[in-house]
């Protein structure tokens, strides 16, 4: 577990079960492209206020988060859940039907487990998923053939987890790295990875915690010495919107939106974009119409 000093302090979650170990990694990360992403989130978000704007904004998430997750062991209802997923991109156009089906105990039981429980930080992330309906018995190295709600579940567990404490908890969305299809963020930090056959990164918590620990080094060298576990949270999105402008078609690049500035994407990724209009929720529903048959609206 990384000792980050929290500036300003925030409100965070007392859990159970919750040591990661950074893990030495397998593989190289380059620091010469680390500078390279980091110089182009300096210049790309110059004009909206520069880096420390969407810090701010990520940190609003994480005391939305924790506040919300507070409220929700009172909650007989979504409407907690609801507030959490808007603020997950990967997650809240797909999941809540699956959370509607299964119904406001399970699925506050199941968040119960995932940010208070005992169990080790990668059980906890995959009871969750095996929670949702359709999901229960699926690992997560099957994930090539795994659906999108499983998906989006392992997602929007794992940024919960992660923002429920950001000091404790590395970010292991799977945009972040995902074993089975060989892709994410950290990807984007080895060079000459598009001759490697194999990246022998793993799923495992102590990774991502090994990989932020290297990250944290990098970003000292450039000064940076506060609020270290969400400046490493806009590198990962920094080489990930990088990577989806590169190739033709990227498992998010519709999603974007054309137009989108590369700022912009940015904010999407990590889940800090304004709502389409105010007050307005971000999250796809399902209705029912006269046939019986569930409908998804937005």
């Amino acid at each position: 577990m990384l000792w980050f000093k929290k500036q300003p302090p925030a409100q965070t979650l007392a859990v159970a079960g919750d040591t990661v170990v950074p893990q030495p990694l397998p593989i190289a990360l380059d620091s010469q492209i680390f500078k390279h992403y980091f110089d182009s989130l300096v210049a790309q978000s110059a004009g909206a206020g520069g880096a420390a704007a969407l810090i701010e904004r990520l940190q609003a998430k994480q005391r939305s988060i924790a506040s919300v997750l507070e409220l929700s062991q009172q909650a007989a209802e979504l409407d907690e859940v609801e507030l959490l997923l808007d603020q997950v991109f990967t997650a809240r156009r797909r999941l809540y039907p699956a959370l509607e089906a299964a119904g406001a105990a399970t699925v506050l039981a199941a968040l119960a487990q995932l940010v208070r429980g005992a169990l080790p930080v990668a059980e906890r992330l995959q009871a969750f998923v095996d929670a949702m309906p359709g999901t229960a018995g699926m690992d997560r190295a099957s994930i090539k053939a795994a659906n999108k709600l499983r998906r989006a579940a392992w997602d929007f567990a794992a940024e919960l987890l992660h923002f429920s404490d950001p000091d404790k908890f590395p970010l292991m969305t799977r945009w972040v790295w995902d074993q089975s299809t060989q892709s994410g963020a950290l990807r984007e930090f080895i060079r000459g990875n598009d001759t490697l056959k194999e990246i022998p990164l793993t799923n495992a918590p102590e990774m991502f915690e090994g990989a932020r620990a290297w990250l944290v080094d990098q970003l000292r060298t450039e000064g940076i010495y506060r609020d270290l576990p969400l400046w490493i949270d806009l590198m990962l999105g920094q080489a990930y919107t990088n990577y989806l402008r590169s190739v033709a078609e990227g498992s998010l690049g519709a999603d974007f939106g054309r137009g989108t500035t590369p700022h912009e994407q940015l904010a999407k990724l990590l889940g800090v974009d304004g709502a389409r209009r105010a007050g307005l929720s971000r999250v796809k529903k399902s209705r029912v119409d006269e046939s019986g048959s569930r409908i998804e609206v937005q």
